[in-house]
């Protein structure tokens, strides 16, 4: 066997190790039924950006320590790992650099690929895909052809951001006061024709589903999901009104129907039929409607701009007082939120309060507030809200609470066709068409004869070109009519297929699923793998995804259960949503009033640490917050940088154990070094007590604990012994029960700690400092593997033999306990005792100890026993 040098240097064994799982394909799972009980442990998987961040390390050790202690634990354990490659900024930085979108991804993912695998996860590599190859997305075509099919998946004209300079919708982000991020042009509001997903169909059971994931996921993202899908009941009013001699009505949802008799107002979207109606003959309405589509569509930003609209002179009438009520366009409806329209209650709503002010609409009291005074100012809201209380000023409901006048306003109006009790939901269908060329082409064809015509089950997957370089100004699938001319599927004549893509949520949405049979070449998922891993038994990621993908991925999956493709609910049955990696920040304040930020490389700090210089040239740099790592604050630290430094095993620990995975993460560079030495500390022991079994002429074969006279150990021995079987019982309940990922770093320190003061007297102390040092590195592959791994070759032990130690008992049980004995809070003595003394007791032997007697010079106060820890004695005089 080759002699380890006692220097630790993790260069010259990770590369070998990671070289050796490799070759052996250590972490491949294969898909046929075992005994073994199964763990699919997954993160979400990352974007090939090129380079891996901390939040990327973070998230993927998290994974990989619970991936290899299930593996100890007797799992048959799956951790695959995909790419989510397709998606906008890709096609931006082609844009920049001149390339082709897939060149630039493809070798992207070559170079994370290659950092990954430095940091040792037990990844099984067999199942890697990108979701850009048609091998993926041709069954995401499938999916979309089958529920286009039985109406799950329409088309119909929405009201976009539009950049008319790049001719391209802009997601609402990308919009930045009020122009397109990329052109500076004003955005307009432009309604193009867009497929949407039913998820509202499913919003009850996504909803209702929510219970089984109690305890399960975090709560915080638990809310979220609930007040994202946000159910809520009312009831829908109708206000007749009459056109061009035809009954019609204007209707609004609302949750609070007790506040009917304030409506002096109603207001509709620019783009509502009947603003586009009433404008045909006013060009005032269609200037203001041309002014109100400039800008975002995003409900946040509407809720932000300033409030803006125009009476149009028209009347719908009210249902109970039949009085008429003015129609006004405003800006701040959305048609693509409920109806297009809302009832404006000025006194009990402050958006309409407010926009009632500006344009001197009448203000009506109609719910009690107990806390006015009875003299309301027109300018503060708060004199005049009020939540649901009882009806003033309302006519034939004054005096009922909320609930008498849903029940009286429903048995009045709904007999009439004017009202009906409705749910609800915030949730809107799932716009999914993207007029992007980077992205999985949507499988339809457009027919001036036969309309919107699915492609052929037989003719997919619809390739998208690989070798384009966009150029940013449209999409240019709609210059290559290579790929748009066709002929139509159900008439033969010429169509064009659709150019537009899929939203890049469509891919991260069942990836989870495909892992199971990546390379299955049947359909879309098969069956038989599906059920062995499915549901994901541990799900690990960012919590910026707590909304949308989660809400999508588990729709995605009830889709896939109504098509008989998997079994179950739910696809993650459970969640840790890991905190944010932060770091410092360095700057400067430019005159402009931005900033300039540097490296934390690039700056000396004094050594109290509290002043800061820019090498460069000396002079003062500001020390900004700890904020998240990222690219625009310099902050972020570059993970190879430290690998080459530490080693893979070091950055790894120093991610679990600086603070618990799901909280945040301040990263400090010297905050390596406790990890580093800790693990040069047991390398080197490992080394040497290696090398003194050798020189004893002994192997691990000889090493048998059950040999061990348990009688004749000395104290030291046993304590060593119980610190053992009480670190591998606790590491067994902080992963696979508190999912608690730092604590069990510390415990490890702790055993080392232990197990390097212990000096071997005797065989039997030999047996259990092997027990320890053995225990210690078995349980250590989990946070190190590649040192860990080492050391136990080196000690003659298979680690693929090894399983997660098992607690004895018995070795838990304590024979004596050491107290400390405190004199007003300093110690003054210690006392060998048996476990859980009698407290009376021992404060009568504490008072025999010389080192305490002497400072028994006064009234004692108080006697403290906390049992089994100290005795504290207050003197007073």
């Amino acid at each position: 066997m080759t002699q380890l040098s006692q220097t630790y240097d993790p260069k010259s064994i990770e590369t070998t190790q990671q070289q050796k799982w490799e070759n052996d394909q250590r972490y491949k799972t294969n898909n046929e039924k075992t005994d073994k009980p199964t763990r699919y442990m997954l993160s979400m998987f990352p974007y090939p950006s090129g380079k891996l961040h901390m939040g990327h390390v973070r998230n993927y050790t998290i994974s990989d320590v619970l991936s290899r202690y299930y593996r100890l634990k007797g799992y048959d354990v799956m951790q695959p790992m995909g790419w989510d490659a397709f998606g906008l900024p890709a096609e931006n930085a082609a844009i920049a650099n001149g390339v082709a979108p897939a060149d630039w991804t493809f070798s992207n993912i070559d170079n994370m690929r290659t950092q990954l695998k430095s940091l040792g996860f037990s990844i099984d590599w067999s199942r890697e895909f990108a979701t850009c190859t048609p091998e993926y997305y041709r069954w995401e075509q499938w999916l979309f052809i089958q529920l286009f099919k039985k109406g799950l998946v329409y088309k119909k004209l929405a009201t976009v951001n539009w950049d008319p300079v790049d001719n391209t919708v802009l997601a609402n982000e990308q919009v930045v006061d009020g122009r397109g991020w990329r052109s500076g042009a004003l955005v307009e509001k432009r309604e193009i024709p867009m497929y949407y997903y039913k998820i509202t169909t499913y919003a009850d059971e996504l909803l209702n589903d929510l219970d089984k994931l109690e305890g399960h996921w975090a709560p915080q993202v638990i809310t979220m999901q609930r007040n994202w899908i946000g159910r809520s009941e009312g009831m829908e009013l109708h206000f007749p009104y009459e056109l061009d001699d035809e009954q019609k009505s204007l209707d609004v949802f609302t949750t609070r129907p007790d506040t009917f008799m304030g409506v002096t107002y109603v207001s509709i979207a620019p783009e509502h039929p009947l603003a586009t109606h009433l404008a045909q003959n006013n060009s005032e309405l269609q200037n203001f409607i041309a002014e109100c589509k400039k800008g975002s569509v995003a409900e946040a930003d509407v809720a932000k701009a300033e409030k803006l609209g125009m009476a149009t002179g028209f009347f719908v009438k009210h249902p109970i007082t039949q009085k008429d009520v003015p129609v006004w366009i405003a800006n701040y409806v959305l048609m693509s939120y409920g109806s297009g329209a809302v009832m404006g209650v000025p006194s009990h709503d402050e958006r309409d309060f407010e926009f009632a002010n500006k344009y001197d609409i009448p203000i009506v009291q109609v719910i009690t507030n107990d806390q006015a005074t009875g003299d309301y100012d027109d300018k503060n809201w708060q004199d005049w809200y009020a939540v649901k209380g009882t009806c003033v000023n309302s006519g034939e409901f004054d005096g009922l609470n909320y609930q008498q006048v849903f029940d009286e306003l429903l048995a009045k109006l709904e007999p009439q066709g004017l009202a009906k009790k409705t749910i609800n939901f915030r949730l809107r269908d799932w716009g999914v068409s993207r007029q992007r060329y980077w992205g999985c082409p949507i499988p339809t064809i457009n027919c001036e004869h036969c309309g919107t015509v699915p492609v052929p089950e037989s003719d997919l997957p619809v390739i998208l070109p690989t070798d384009v370089v966009p150029d940013g100004r449209g999409n240019p699938l709609n210059k290559m009519p290579e790929f748009t001319d066709v002929n139509c599927p159900e008439c033969g004549k010429p169509a064009k297929r659709e150019t537009d893509t899929f939203d890049t949520f469509m891919e991260s949405s069942w990836y989870y699923a495909r892992f199971a049979s990546p390379n299955y070449n049947e359909g879309m998922i098969d069956k038989t793998n599906a059920d062995k891993w499915l549901p994901v038994d541990q799900y690990v990621g960012g919590v910026e995804h707590a909304v949308l993908h989660l809400l999508y991925a588990r729709f995605f999956h009830k889709l896939m259960r109504d098509e008989g493709l998997v079994n179950g609910d739910e696809p993650f049955a459970n969640l840790l949503t890991q905190g944010m990696v932060l770091a410092g920040t360095f700057y400067r304040q430019n005159d402009d009033g931005s900033k300039t930020y540097y490296f934390a490389e690039e700056v000396s700090l004094s050594a109290d640490g509290k002043t800061a210089t820019l090498k460069a040239d000396g002079q003062p740099v500001i020390i900004g917050k700890i904020e998240k790592m990222s690219k625009s604050k310099n902050n972020g630290i570059d993970p190879q940088a430290t690998i080459d430094q530490y080693g893979a095993d070091t950055v790894r620990l120093y991610t679990m154990f600086t603070a618990p995975a799901d909280q945040t993460l301040e990263w400090v560079d010297d905050g390596l070094k406790g990890p580093f030495n800790f693990l040069k500390k047991v390398w080197r022991y490992a080394v040497d007590f290696n090398k003194n079994l050798q020189a004893q002429g002994k192997a691990q074969q000889d090493l048998v604990i059950s040999q061990l006279n348990v009688k004749n150990l000395s104290k030291e021995t046993k304590n060593l012994r119980r610190k053992t079987h009480e670190t591998i019982a606790k590491l067994d309940d902080d992963l696979g029960n508190r999912l608690a990922l730092n604590t069990p770093v510390s415990s490890l320190m702790e055993l080392a700690n232990e197990l390097t003061a212990f000096e071997v007297k005797s065989s039997d102390d030999l047996l259990i400092a092997n027990e320890a040092l053995t225990s210690l590195l078995v349980l250590l592959q989990m946070f190190a593997p590649h040192m860990a791994e080492v050391l136990l070759e080196n000690l003659g032990l298979n680690p693929l033999a090894l399983s997660y130690p098992s607690v004895d008992k018995s070795a838990l049980v304590q024979d004596s306990v050491t107290m400390v004995v405190q004199v007003n809070g300093k110690i003054r003595g210690k006392l060998e005792v048996a476990p859980n003394s009698d407290a009376e007791w021992l404060k009568a032997e504490t008072k025999k100890l010389d080192g305490v007697v002497k400072f028994l010079t006064g009234d004692i106060v108080k006697e403290i026993v906390v049992p089994n820890k100290l005795v504290n004695i207050v003197v007073k005089g």
